[in-house]
């Protein structure tokens, strides 16, 4: 296959695409959506035996378990699919919506349109759920995209693709709309993300190596987050209670996702008190401890940390474990080491839980809830298309709102430039 001539026409006919799902009315949106919905129930089966032989290969292959379990589908995950599909079914449609509306001396009303940001290239490892989450939101917000999925999902995306094209056919949009790029081929995201003439930004998911390489090639903006190294502060006024479940959540509910707890710190004052019960269930569950010797002291068995540590992504069963001596250590640990992603404070001090929101420098900032929160669908936004660590443009979750632009327009009745 000739990727360049390849990946050309999958460009020319999703920029095609897009001037079409940009024109597209809410209840013509909404009607696809519905119908690519329809599609997957219809294909369910299907899905999941192409998801069993893509787990089944990456087993064989000798994937690492925090990529396993991105990969895999089971009922449960599929019915979340279809839930966030429901859920952007649901959301108002942004494109079209004005705002900052003003007269200016000269006569002319000034204001604010919401529009598309054209096409969009996903290039993600791992998640099959990603294809109907990123095909739903771009064609909600009237873009068309192209999807460049991980060769280890590549019967998962190309049946879920095959439901959503069923769903677009059935409502006459083009196919174009969504494209999943059918090659494994590396050379393909090299073309992707150096074809600004057909792209208007690139928005990876996955591994660190992976979004550097983007970050560094791309010739068109990129959406992006390198690493989720999440923190937790169990603060000297947290509820025990709470400090406990949270604290046992965040790192444990799932651990090969970027908005789980790498780093434990925990204030001087009660770490007495909060740290055997906190090593004890976590040792139950399975997760090795690396910790300052502060905390080594307390809890006793837990490997020594390095510098290192305090950096790590893990996405997996290992924790890192700091005692600090004040609310500025913890919040000067976060963002000397943090990737800016999400952190959360464990308090009842109102006063403290401020300093702690705006001092810290992330994306996400919580106070008395687990980091496992940050994430699209728990924020409402019905899916995510990703997770921004950048300032400019879109931060955090991202989701309908942050797959568009706005445009100035200017609402005049025959004045001219004086």
């Amino acid at each position: 296959m000739d990727i360049n001539a390849y990946m050309q026409t999958l460009g020319a006919a999703a920029r095609q695409a897009s001037r079409v799902i940009a024109r597209a009315s809410t209840l013509e949106k909404n009607t696809a959506l519905q119908a690519i919905f329809d599609a997957l129930v219809e294909d369910r089966a299907h899905i999941l035996v192409a998801n069993a032989r893509d787990v089944e290969q990456g087993k064989a292959g000798g994937l690492d378990d925090a990529l396993l379990d991105r990969l895999a589908l089971n009922e449960a995950r599929f019915e979340g699919m279809l839930e966030g599909l429901r859920q952007v079914i649901a959301l108002p449609d942004p494109i079209g919506e004005m705002s900052d509306f003003t007269y200016r001396p000269s006569g002319i009303q000034l204001g604010k349109m919401r529009v598309p940001l054209g096409v969009i290239g996903i290039i993600y490892e791992s998640r099959p759920n990603v294809t109907l989450e990123a095909a739903s939101l771009c064609l909600k917000s009237g873009n068309a995209t192209i999807l460049r999925g991980g060769s280890e999902a590549l019967h998962s995306n190309q049946a879920i693709a095959a439901g959503i094209r069923k769903g677009l056919r059935a409502v006459g949009l083009p196919e174009a709309v969504v494209q999943v790029v059918e090659t494994a081929d590396r050379a393909a995201v090299g073309q992707l993300i150096t074809m600004p003439e057909f792209v208007d930004v690139i928005v990876p998911r996955g591994g660190k190596g992976l979004i550097e390489r983007i970050s560094r090639e791309a010739r068109v903006p990129v959406i992006k987050h390198l690493d989720g190294n999440c923190h937790v502060f169990l603060d000297r006024e947290a509820d025990p209670v709470k400090a406990e479940r949270i604290a046992i959540n965040a790192k444990t509910h799932r651990y090969g996702v970027c908005n789980a707890m790498e780093t434990l710190l925990v204030d001087a004052p009660v770490a007495g008190a909060l740290l055997p019960g906190l090593a004890e269930a976590y040792r139950a569950r399975g997760v090795e401890l690396r910790a300052c010797e502060r905390t080594r002291a307390i809890i006793g068995d837990a490997v020594a940390a390095t510098e290192e540590d305090w950096y790590t992504e893990y996405l997996a069963p290992v924790l890192a474990i700091k005692i600090v001596d004040n609310l500025d250590e913890a919040i000067a640990h976060i963002n000397q080491y943090g990737s800016h992603h999400t952190d959360a404070i464990v308090t009842e001090n109102y006063s403290r839980a401020r300093r702690f929101l705006a001092e810290v420098d992330s994306s996400s900032v919580m106070v008395n809830a687990s980091t496992r929160f940050a994430d699209g669908f728990e924020y409402g936004l019905g899916a995510e298309i990703g997770i921004s660590t950048d300032k400019i443009h879109a931060r955090g979750p991202v989701g309908l709102e942050g797959l568009t632009s706005q445009k100035w327009i200017v609402l005049g009745d025959g004045q001219i430039r004086q």
